[in-house]
């Protein structure tokens, strides 16, 4: 079984098949002006076929060179328009055959819709009347989208900005038979710097030439009938984005040098702005090439950053910048400055706050009123401060554990003003939050009315307590108190309502069929249960349909989980898991298996806890297994499970943690790993959420390499991984390394590799091949057969 096989693609059980083999439901999105709700189609899978498109991989990107746009993008086939009023739906004219539709987005006055198609010929830009319920195309196929959206509206939506490729552009080279010019050679400069295992970099100077030629593009104004201005000429743009009074753009380029270690977002880069001529209005800001970063994620890069219009004005600019150069282990009262800068930005910029801690954000409001978030990573601190941008007060409003879901305050809701852009709803100094309502004894979500004046909150509306779980999707009228909610259950799949909270009047806007009827009538409850030391912990149980729960039969259990980390036990004991939800199984879980016979338990939680000066990591495998131990303890308590036939299973972090409990315990008769990395090694500065690298503490990355315990490994593994994994640190290399030494030392492994896939897996004949593999698998071990 361990040698090398040449299997083809198989297909999982008849009962896994069912579930796999299903009709995506399609995605929902209000218009701005919540007349419409746009309906856009998805495939449930990728194809092979699709993965195996020409892809080059080149400074961090993986692009699809044909076509000028990612080569991961996921595409929608179909888009249908429902009446919010009355439900009445219909079908768009015009829609391309066999479309291949993103980068879908209403015009600002709900007239229009934008989107992109794309073929082997390359990117267009398409466009949806409303009224006719049309589709046209606007473009040629020749947008691009490598560095840059394709297109943005204006603020008139009378017309969009798109990216383009230019015209003769070169081809790439050729490979093939290209002679090396010279050697590849780097030097380093002598400075400390924590960067992490990036994939998918330049390599050569052959990279850079083919880097400029597909990702450099000319900016062009086309009007709703198709006519075409030039705006900008071809460059590297990353960052276009149009004036609140729609009379200016801001615009970012890469410059060189490029770098061999950092992906294009580290690249040097010059922001203009312009006006709709052309025509420079002033360089507003210039960034070095960032090569070096200080340890701790609380660090950010010195100078400028965050560089944005302001939202509520018509043309002034907003930027950050760091007052301890961008490195968080300086002793420094403040950390961060935040400036205004009035156009036409030939005057000083303007102070507005400055923050103790990293800045986290800002929500524009008005004269009066500003939001402004700061956050450190090392206690898990944020705060939310009422600024008056007039005068410089400023105010705390909330000051919480950004991991405490409990006290989670909601967000505040935003409208369009009228420049067309977001900003807080204000009426008469209140605001209205939107919370998600998590609490120890369920979800209730909630809106409060806020008043910025006082500080004070008043409830003005909670969920009810009901078998169904109510969320609020959006808001439709805040002053009259319509508001877009979803309902479901673990039969119900989630359906919209426009509801008023103030009658409880209630309109269905979409009935949408649950596709997985096969599972409608599980077992399902979240078990809540402790750790040895005190710490909460919960999961999802699924047990079959028809179980005895008189005989009890002694079933099979499967654990999916993934380890988090926390600074304290209270946020660690804090539970989201809810058993009203849809029962929505993926291939990312064990869920599917719970129709054949096995009891699951998803999203069992793992926390590893460091309070105080201590790191998580500190005791990461103790902590592992006392979160194993306590979940496999509660389901048998209960008297479901042979505690004999017990499976683990991960993807990512939860592939490493599969990997150290098979090691370090023999709780497992087998476990599943999928795109793990397991030497750590070969991640040295920094893993998840760990700061230190691998010189700073080499016994701690040892400890955490489950490769360099592979000669206790007694338990069967099967390691699975793209063979095309893009994710920092999980190259493929690490599953393949590790099965070879699990091989050679005589371990119970099994390897697969499947093709073309990155860290997610797409293709439907892989994602079937792999419901197949871990059956075949759970089947021997756990079953005996």
């Amino acid at each position: 079984m361990y040698g090398q096989e040449n299997v083809t693609f198989q297909k999982p059980s008849p009962e896994i098949l069912a579930l796999a083999d299903y009709q995506r439901p399609p995605a929902l999105e209000l218009s701005p002006d919540k007349a419409w709700v746009l309906l856009s189609y998805r495939p449930t899978y990728k194809s092979l076929e699709e993965l195996g498109q020409e892809e080059v991989r080149l400074a961090g990107l993986r692009i699809n060179a044909k076509a000028r746009i990612s080569s991961t993008e996921n595409y929608f086939n179909n888009l249908r328009l429902r009446s919010a009023k009355d439900g009445q739906e219909f079908d768009i004219d015009g829609i391309p055959a066999n479309a291949l539709i993103a980068n879908i987005s209403f015009s600002q006055d709900s007239r229009y819709i934008a989107f992109t198609n794309t073929t082997n010929k390359g990117v267009a830009l398409w466009l949806v009347d409303i009224a006719s319920k049309k589709a046209k195309q606007l473009t040629d196929y020749n947008l691009n989208v490598v560095l840059n959206n394709p297109y943005q509206w204006l603020r008139n939506s009378q017309g969009l900005l798109i990216s383009k490729t230019p015209a003769n552009t070169p081809s790439l080279i050729d490979r093939s038979n290209e002679l090396p010019k010279g050697p590849v050679v780097s030097t380093s400069q002598g400075k400390v710097s924590q960067l992490r295992t990036y994939q998918d970099l330049l390599k050569t100077p052959e990279d850079e030439y083919d880097f400029e030629v597909l990702a450099k593009a000319e900016l062009h104004w086309i009007d709703l009938d198709g006519k075409e201005t030039p705006f900008l000429p071809a460059d590297l743009y990353t960052q276009v984005s149009i004036s609140p009074d729609g009379k200016y753009a801001l615009v970012t380029k890469l410059k060189k040098p490029f770098s061999y270690v950092v992906p294009y977002n580290s690249f040097p880069q010059e922001t203009h702005v312009y006006d709709l001529q052309g025509k420079v209005i002033r360089k507003v800001n210039e960034t070095p090439l960032m090569e070096v970063r200080p340890k701790g994620f609380s660090s950010t890069r010195p100078g400028k950053r965050m560089l944005s219009w302001r939202a509520d004005k018509p043309n002034t600019l907003f930027f950050v910048q760091a007052l301890d150069e961008g490195d968080a282990s300086k002793k420094v009262e403040y950390r961060d400055e935040l400036f205004t800068w009035e156009f036409p930005f030939d005057g000083a910029p303007k102070s507005l706050t400055k923050v103790k801690d990293r800045f986290a954000g800002i929500i524009w409001g008005n004269d009066q009123y500003v939001l402004v978030s700061s956050s450190w990573y090392d206690t898990r601190s944020s705060k939310t401060f009422v600024l008056n941008p007039t005068t410089g007060a400023s105010r705390l409003l909330f000051d919480r554990n950004s991991q405490d879901i409990y006290s989670h305050p909601g967000n505040v809701y935003r409208e369009r003003n009228g420049f067309g852009t977001l900003t807080m709803y204000i009426q008469k100094d209140k605001t209205y939050w939107i919370g998600a309502g998590h609490t120890k004894e369920g979800e209730f979500p909630f809106i409060d009315e806020l008043d910025m004046k006082t500080l004070k909150k008043k409830r003005l509306y909670t969920a009810p307590a009901s078998e169904k779980q109510e969320r609020i999707a959006d808001v439709i009228d805040i002053a009259k108190g319509d508001i877009l909610i979803s309902l479901q259950s673990p039969k119900d799949y989630p359906n919209f309502y426009a509801k008023n909270i103030k009658t409880g009047k209630i309109k269905a806007v979409t009935a949408i069929e649950n596709p997985f009827k096969s599972l409608e009538n599980v077992h399902k409850q979240v078990l809540n249960y402790k750790r040895k030391d005190g710490v909460d912990l919960s999961g999802t149980l699924y047990l079959p349909a028809g179980y005895d729960f008189n005989k009890k039969e002694k079933l099979p259990l499967l654990i999916w989980a993934y380890p988090r980390e926390y600074k304290d036990k209270n946020t660690a004991s804090q539970s989201t898991a809810n058993p009203k939800e849809f029962t929505f199984p993926s291939y990312g879980s064990f869920i599917y298996w719970v129709a054949k016979g096995y009891a699951v338990l998803d999203n069992a939680a793992f926390p590893i806890v460091g309070e105080g000066t201590a790191e998580p990591n500190d005791t990461f495998i103790p902590q592992l297994i006392a979160n194993a131990e306590a979940a496999i303890n509660a389901v048998d308590s209960l008297g479901y499970i042979d505690r004999k036939k017990v499976a683990i299973g991960g993807h990512s972090y939860g592939a490493f943690m599969t990997a150290h409990l098979l090691s370090n315990t023999d709780l497992f008769a087998c476990g599943v790993a999928r795109s793990g990395a397991y030497n750590r090694t070969l991640t040295p500065f920094g893993f998840q959420s760990e700061q230190r690298n691998l010189w700073d503490d080499p016994q701690l990355y040892m400890t955490m390499s489950p490769f360099l315990s592979a000669d206790r490994m007694k338990t069967p593994i099967l390691l699975v991984h793209g063979s095309a994994d893009n994710n920092p640190g999980t190259f493929t290399m690490q599953t393949e390394r590790y099965f070879q030494a699990l091989k050679n030392l005589g371990a119970p492994a099994r390897m697969v590799i499947l093709p073309r896939e990155s860290h997610g897996y797409a293709a439907k004949e892989n994602i079937l091949h792999l419901l197949w593999e871990q059956d075949q698998f759970f089947e021997k071990y756990l079953k005996g057969k």
